[in-house]
């Protein structure tokens, strides 16, 4: 099968986000749903880390973060949505999938020239206190997602071990 990739910088950014948030779809799949509320990190201080459940939440809240905060960056004024706790890997999956046509709708008018910002007064402020520009935010989002990933790809060896 051939795979159609996007055109430019902007393209890449979202092929490679496409393909992060595929293959996490792909390692929950087969997670029941039973097993989303386990707890299999008790001693982690971020609420955020305990469950498959808290990780997918947070995950698909970031998400929303990153691009809403580019879409802000761009002079529009939405909020991103609540987190929201989910009881299938079937309703994360399809807000895994709505995050992406989110963020690829947000990209829609963002050129490759936009994309790197060497002046920190024309960055994003992270709600963390850090500074990117679109390109190393997507990057950062990117990446968020594959660490997620392979954390819960050791959650699901706790599982079935």
């Amino acid at each position: 099968m051939k795979k159609n990739y996007r055109a430019g910088a902007t393209g890449a950014l979202l092929d490679e986000y496409e393909r992060a948030i595929s293959d996490l779809k792909s390692v929950i799949a087969a997670i029941p749903d039973a097993a989303l509320t386990k707890i299999l990190d008790p001693l982690t201080t971020d609420e955020n880390c305990r469950s498959v459940q808290t990780i997918l939440t947070h995950v698909v809240h970031s998400a929303y973060g990153y691009a809403t905060s580019i879409h802000q960056a761009k002079g529009h004024h939405l909020q991103r949505p609540e987190k929201i706790l989910r009881g299938s890997v079937k309703e994360y999956s399809t807000d895994l999938s709505a995050v992406f046509a989110f963020t690829e709708n947000v990209f829609g008018e963002i050129g490759d020239a936009e994309l790197e910002q060497p002046d920190e007064s024309q960055k994003i402020k992270s709600g963390w206190g850090q500074s990117y520009d679109i390109e190393q935010l997507t990057e950062h989002a990117i990446v968020h997602i594959l660490r997620h990933r392979r954390q819960i790809e050791k959650f699901k060896l706790l599982m079935n071990g």
